[in-house]
Formats: structure tokens, C-alpha cells, sequence
């Protein structure tokens, strides 16, 4: 336990240093997160035509309500706690980029839909937002990496079997 725990903040330590570089940060997060601004109008699009995105931006035109997806709002930061996590189980290699890649789909389809509702909530009401923005869905989010963690460790193979055969 006490090396999985020091490898995890190893491994924490070493890739949010690397995303808060100006070359990562150019180069991946800051298209990453305009493509997940890009998405996410396109979803509300299907309901709400009057809806736009620009750069990180999503914009109601008709009442001119709009939020902007930051740093810590697209996923990126869950993303490497779940992949740090993943990384610091002594797992076949297989499992851990199987397991990485259903994580990354499962925070980024919550992380859409926290956006989304975060839009219309924002549109609503302001204290409803703030509320919900800072403390529900950041909860929300942080479950979702546990939970997927969880799941994912059910279906690493048992290497005590493997061991003991031997």
C-alpha cells in the first residue's frame, strides 16, 4: 500500500508538472479543452440552436449567457489522477491502457455533461450555478475517477493465482 501511495504521488507530481508547461499547455490542453468547449455546443445544438462555442467559450446568442471552460474544468486534472492511479497498480500493460482509455471516455462524458447542465443552470440561476460549479460537480467528477478506478481494479487477474502456480 505504502508503495502504491508513494509511486501514485510520484506519478501525480510528474504529470501535472508537465501539463502546466507552456509547450504541453500549447500543444494539448488548450485544444484539447477548445474542442470539449467545441462538443459541447454541438450537443446543446440539437436542442438549443442559438448556441455557440468560440475558442473555450460556449455562448448563448439570444440572452448573451456564456461560460468558458478553464483549467480544471475539462477533465484534464481527473484525467491524471485516474492515470496515475492506474499506473501505480502493479498491472499487465494491457489492462492499465484498456483501463486508462474507458477512464479518459467515462470523465470525459461526465465532464460534457456537468458543462452542459452547468450552462443551463448558469442561465437559470447565478447562485444555483456557483453553488453546483464549485462543489456538486467537482464531487461528481472526483466519484466518477473513483468509481471507475473501482471497476477497473475488479477485472486486473488475480496474480497471487499465477504466482502460486508456479
Amino acid at each position: 500500500m505504502l508503495r502504491f501511495f508513494v509511486i501514485f504521488l510520484v506519478i501525480q507530481a510528474g504529470l501535472f508538472t508537465a501539463e502546466l508547461t507552456r509547450p504541453v499547455q500549447q500543444a494539448i490542453v488548450i485544444p484539447f479543452t477548445r474542442s470539449i468547449a467545441t462538443l459541447s455546443a454541438w450537443l446543446v445544438q440539437r436542442f438549443d440552436e442559438g448556441v455557440v462555442a468560440y475558442n473555450n467559450v460556449i455562448r448563448d446568442q439570444g440572452s448573451g449567457f456564456a461560460v468558458a471552460i478553464e483549467a480544471g474544468c475539462n477533465g484534464v486534472e481527473a484525467t491524471i489522477v485516474l492515470v496515475a492511479a492506474m499506473l501505480a497498480m502493479p498491472a499487465p500493460w494491457k489492462h492499465r491502457l484498456l483501463g486508462m482509455s474507458a477512464g479518459f471516455l467515462a470523465i470525459q462524458v461526465m465532464n460534457l455533461l456537468r458543462i452542459i447542465t452547468l450552462f443551463y443552470l448558469g442561465q437559470w440561476n447565478k447562485t444555483a450555478f456557483d453553488w453546483a460549479h464549485l462543489y456538486i460537480w467537482q464531487a461528481l467528477i472526483m466519484l466518477d475517477v473513483l468509481i471507475v478506478f473501482l471497476i477497473w481494479l475488479r477485472f486486473l487477474p488475480d496474480t497471487r493465482k499465477t504466482e502460486n502456480a508456479a
